[in-house]
């Protein structure tokens, strides 16, 4: 069965890949760029199963009208990808309220923005499924990304509330949790802040090494997004897919130490009730 998808943040990453894949399998495809060459590119390429409109992610008004086109071209979404996001790298103390509100406002508000403009119809359908683009750093704090930890654990937060909003209306919620993959996310679609500050030379070290790296992760963006559109056809799809190994990794360790923390202080915490009363 096909199934129409609205993606956001299709010009590169795991956007560009689920985007090309779901076309290449016979789906419908709205996606969204940020500059109108794209979105007429990506249509003309598409054969008339694609539509390319402008959104960025920041503006309500973009978004509204990017979803009005879509379903005025393909009638409804079965899927929605809320894709489009970027990494704020950097100690938390070095890096200013501008940055960090721009950060929340692609990763947190963007996909609110977008949930706000989908859910209507899908409501009324009584069906579909919401994929969340996350990151294993929704799941665990790293030293250098505090500001994006705390975008991607307010999106994770998010997710797995909307699931169970959701799922009495037949609509199905998923939080894709990637590790490092092969995408931009690390070097030019990232912002990375040094502090200068001695103390913190380990972490602008880290920033570095992250810049470095990028190009070489051992993700595969083309094998993410077939991931991703098997899900979306799973009869009980989870509320969490962690992809690649170093996401499985982090996130089975951060878990395990979770509940070893919890059982190490329980003596502290527990008591801390009323009394049972008689």
């Amino acid at each position: 069965m096909t199934k129409n998808w609205f993606i956001t943040g299709a010009s590169t990453g795991f956007g560009k890949e689920l985007a090309d894949l779901c076309l290449r399998e016979g789906d419908g495809v709205v996606a969204t760029f940020r500059k109108a060459e794209q979105a007429e590119v990506f249509t003309a390429q598409a054969n008339g199963r694609g539509l390319g409109v402008v959104a960025d992610v920041t503006s309500e008004a973009q978004v509204q009208q990017a979803v009005a086109d879509g379903l005025a071209a393909v009638g409804h979404f079965d899927v929605v990808v809320n894709n489009a996001g970027y990494g704020s790298l950097g100690a938390v103390e070095a890096i200013g309220d501008d940055e960090v509100r721009r950060q929340f406002d692609v990763n947190v508000f963007g996909p609110l923005r977008v949930l706000r403009a989908v859910l209507p119809s899908m409501r009324a359908r009584r069906s579909g499924h919401i994929l969340n683009i996350t990151s294993i750093g929704g799941l665990q704090g790293m030293p250098a990304a505090g500001i994006y930890n705390g975008s991607k654990f307010a999106l994770e937060g998010i997710g797995i509330s909307l699931a169970r909003q959701l799922e009495p209306l037949g609509i199905r919620v998923t939080n894709i949790e990637p590790g490092p993959f092969r995408t931009e996310w690390a070097g030019p679609s990232a912002t990375h802040t040094r502090s200068g500050e001695a103390d913190y030379a380990h972490i602008d070290k880290n920033v570095d090494e992250i810049e470095v790296y990028s190009g070489t992760q051992v993700g595969d963006p083309v094998r993410a997004a077939r991931a991703m559109f098997d899900v979306v056809r799973l009869e009980k799809p989870p509320i969490h897919l962690p992809l690649g190994a170093m996401a499985y990794r982090v996130a089975r360790a951060k878990y395990k130490a979770t509940l070893d923390e919890f059982d190490a202080f329980e003596y502290l915490g527990l008591p801390t009730d009323f009394p049972a009363e008689k």
